[in-house]
């Protein structure tokens, strides 16, 4: 398995299609929800994947500090094939990208509220009630990299 880490600008074209098929693949179709899902946001984000011969398997976005939020934010994590802890590696890979590239001292993200488990093992806290997105229930939730791990 390979980890491609790139900004928007170092994408290939079909790098881009393959990112942008399983994002819609996931998150519109498999969800059944129509939203828009081209956000605007890619082109100030590192791009965060693991392919393997089948192509992409592992995949998320590390959106700059200030595009969504106040801090650097993760977005759009998708495991191909789940309960294998691909997601898990992407997640770290996704933190010390956004830790390294981005100088983050504090990372935000919106989860799915089936998925707060997955993002708690990662370290990170509910800062916020249940909301709707797309329809979707929502949290935030927000990682702390500066402060030791207890």
């Amino acid at each position: 398995m390979q980890l491609i880490v790139k900004r928007f600008e170092e994408l290939t074209v079909e790098e881009l299609y393959e990112i942008l098929k399983i994002r819609v693949s996931v998150f519109v179709v498999e969800q059944n929800c129509p939203y828009q899902e081209i956000d605007g946001k890619d082109k100030q984000s590192f791009h965060v994947y693991l392919k393997d011969d089948d192509g992409i398997q592992a995949y998320l976005r590390v959106i700059d500090k200030g595009v969504s939020y106040d801090e650097v934010s993760i977005g759009r994590v998708i495991a191909v094939k789940r309960r294998n802890g691909i997601g898990s590696k992407i997640l770290s890979e996704g933190i010390k990208v956004a830790k390294s590239k981005l100088k983050a001292t504090a990372i935000r993200i919106e989860a799915q509220t089936y998925a707060k488990e997955f993002y708690e093992k990662q370290g990170f806290k509910q800062v916020s009630g249940i909301f709707l997105e797309d329809g979707i229930p929502h949290v935030q939730m927000l990682l702390d990299c500066v402060s030791p791990a207890l």
